[in-house]
């Protein structure tokens, strides 16, 4: 393959449903939540991209200065405003574009754990963006039945990589396990394409306006004439020409407190303690703290309790997507 490969690492979110420990001073991506040692997630990501030829960050204007200090080896793209992947994945590939040339792009979340063979499959989802001239999604083998994920139907096999039968929205349960059987992947949001590709594609969806107007040189505009919009429903489940690459590693998005558990040991009764806790005769709790405030949990089963800042979230442990909620609340009060 002789484009070079820019990985483009999506720093723009927030990880409402971590508060609070995730702020909007303070987004998921600038945490550590169990990685490798004391590293950010976004520094942890950076380091997983090394590979690439060039990389880049694209964030908001007021997380740009934090990204360059965290990882001054990234250039970085702000974004002209938060509407969501799509608007935020085809400025960063009309950009690069105008910087780099041809070239691939490899989209990259900032906070999702990823351990394992990446860069394999990383090399291998670019060659197919090109062969395929495509746009190609990552595709993680299931390791249970989620229902907060999306899901990938594969359809024909190409060899390394298959043609994309549809893609699923999150399921119920017993529909999550009907996928899992089925041979369905993840949608771990993780791409590679072309710029022209994604151009190409998006020209035909709900962000047409704003590749017109990138075109012509006024992103404001083209920002404001989009909606926040996700690429995958912006585009990915639209076009007739995609891909997907099955993921050689391991692979969770700590989306909720409820995912701790998965990244962090646990002790004899299933407690998963980040930060200074102390759980006695109580199971199967997610206990977070700063380190700024002691959490002692006595006799409880299936909380989460965390404590940041001045702030503390008690939450049963099996509504922890609730959580966007109380961020929805305080967002309307100025005080998220």
């Amino acid at each position: 393959m002789d484009r070079p490969v820019v990985a483009l690492v999506m720093a723009g979110g927030t990880g409402t449903r971590l508060y609070p420990a995730s702020r909007s001073d303070r987004p998921k991506q600038f945490l550590s939540l169990g990685g490798d040692g004391d590293d950010s997630l976004l520094s942890q990501t950076v380091s997983r991209v090394g590979f690439a030829d060039e990389i880049y960050v694209s964030t908001a204007a007021d997380h740009a200065d934090r990204v360059r200090e965290e990882v001054p080896e990234a250039g970085v793209l702000v974004e002209p405003a938060a509407k969501d992947t799509g608007p935020a994945l085809v400025y960063a590939a009309h950009r690069v574009r105008e910087q780099v040339g041809e070239c691939v792009l490899l989209a990259v979340p900032s906070d999702h754990l990823v351990a394992g063979g990446f860069e394999s499959s990383a090399k291998t989802a670019a060659r197919a963006a090109v062969e395929t001239r495509g746009l190609v999604a990552f595709g993680v083998e299931p390791t249970r039945p989620a229902t907060g994920y999306g899901y990938i139907e594969p359809g024909v096999s190409e060899g390394e990589w298959a043609e994309i039968g549809q893609f699923r929205e999150k399921p119920d349960e017993a529909t999550a396990e009907q996928f899992v059987e089925d041979g369905f992947y993840w949608n771990a949001g993780l791409f590679a394409w072309t710029p022209e590709a994604l151009l190409r594609e998006a020209r035909d969806s709900p962000l047409a306006a704003l590749v017109d107007a990138l075109d012509e040189g006024d992103f404001e505009r083209g920002f404001r004439e989009v909606e926040s919009v996700s690429i995958d429903y912006a585009v990915m489940e639209r076009t007739d020409d995609a891909y997907v690459v099955p993921a050689d590693f391991s692979w969770d998005d700590v989306g909720a407190w409820d995912a701790v558990e998965r990244v962090v040991e646990t002790d004899e009764d299933g407690n998963a303690i980040l930060g200074d806790g102390l759980a006695i005769d109580a199971e199967n709790n997610v206990v977070a703290s700063d380190g700024d405030a002691h959490i002692s949990a006595v006799g409880v089963e299936g909380l989460v309790v965390a404590a940041y800042d001045d702030r503390v979230l008690v939450v049963p442990k099996d509504d922890a997507q609730r959580v966007r909620e109380i961020v929805s609340e305080l967002r309307d009060q100025g005080r998220f």
